[in-house]
């Protein structure tokens, strides 16, 4: 707007300045009366070009009203109206604007007091609709924006509301549009930024969701005990139909205690009796074995043993 009125401005200094150079001229030839006439002339006349010189950037569309009634749209470039026969109340920006709204404290359908941010994307297609069916085309956008998302929050559950933003957003987008489309307004897209919830309820659901996962744990953990215990059983009556793998099993287990660092291992007095390791010759055979073993294992790798 500022380049405009600097254009007007350049233009009425322009034809001021040359009725001034006339009259300059005449009143040296000692003409003053006509001087005066021809300073007056330029005057009204340079007032009344730079004021029917109207220039409208690309984007904008010039409603034109002569004497009340619309005229037409003018625009973009530069264009002439009639000094006060036409009037400019309106210049409309027909570029996508962003506009956010929101909505406070609003019940949802299951009583939850929610806080809801949104960006909106919209046009303006008709400028004249604009302008000529509505008083103030911005403010009536922001306020059916703001009542539309209202009634969507009170017929949405909270977890659809978390869950499906995209379909909320698609939700507004036609209810927003079908209102402001005798506005000659088009909505693009309803983008859904946030979804504040109060502080105990957001806790009472982290609480639940931890819970979840900690009964999903405990199921877990139950069923692989149940698993193994299946194993035990199945191991349970193999060994209970072959002792001599009972007796080879508990031997092997015994062998690979006595392979770790430690020397010293606590077996109970059952054991031995089951691995029928109480009589010598069982000793010191698998004392035999043991060292042997070692004995096989390179001088570099030998471990020590505590007494």
């Amino acid at each position: 707007m500022r380049s405009k009125s600097m254009f007007s401005s350049f233009i009425f200094v322009v034809i001021f300045g040359i009725g001034l150079a006339l009259a300059y001229y005449e009143y040296a030839s000692s003409n003053i009366t006509q001087s005066e006439i021809t300073s007056l002339t330029s005057f009204l006349i340079a007032l009344a070009i730079s004021s029917a010189i109207r220039i409208a950037d690309p984007w904008d569309k010039a409603v034109v009203l002569r004497l009340g009634k619309f005229r037409s749209l003018r625009g973009p470039g530069i264009f002439l109206i009639i000094p006060i026969i036409d009037n400019i109340p309106y210049w409309i920006d027909t570029r996508m604007i962003a506009t956010s709204f929101k909505a406070e404290k609003t019940l949802t359908k299951d009583t939850v007091p929610v806080d809801v941010d949104a960006v909106l994307f919209w046009k303006v297609l008709d400028p004249q609709k604009a302008a000529l069916e509505v008083a103030d085309y911005k403010t009536a956008i922001n306020w059916a924006s703001q009542t539309a998302l209202r009634d969507v929050i009170g017929k949405t559950m909270l977890s659809e509301m978390l869950e499906g933003r995209d379909k909320i957003s698609v939700l507004l987008q036609e209810i927003i549009d079908e209102r402001t489309e005798p506005w000659g307004i088009m909505v693009k897209s309803v983008e859904v930024k946030d979804v504040l919830i109060p502080s105990a309820l957001e806790n009472a659901m982290s609480m639940q969701a931890q819970a979840e996962r900690e009964r999903q744990a405990r199921v877990i953990l139950g069923d692989s005990e149940r698993q193994v215990a299946e194993k035990f059983g199945e191991a349970a009556k193999t060994y209970a139909d072959n002792p001599v793998a009972l007796h080879l099993r508990a031997m092997n287990m015994l062998y690979e205690g006595l392979k770790e660092n430690s020397t010293i291992v606590i077996v109970p007095s059952s054991a031995i009796d089951t691995m029928q390791l109480g009589n010598m010759a069982g000793l010191t055979a698998l004392t035999m074995g043991i060292g042997q073993e070692k004995a096989n294992k390179p001088s570099g790798t030998d471990t020590k043993t505590g007494s």
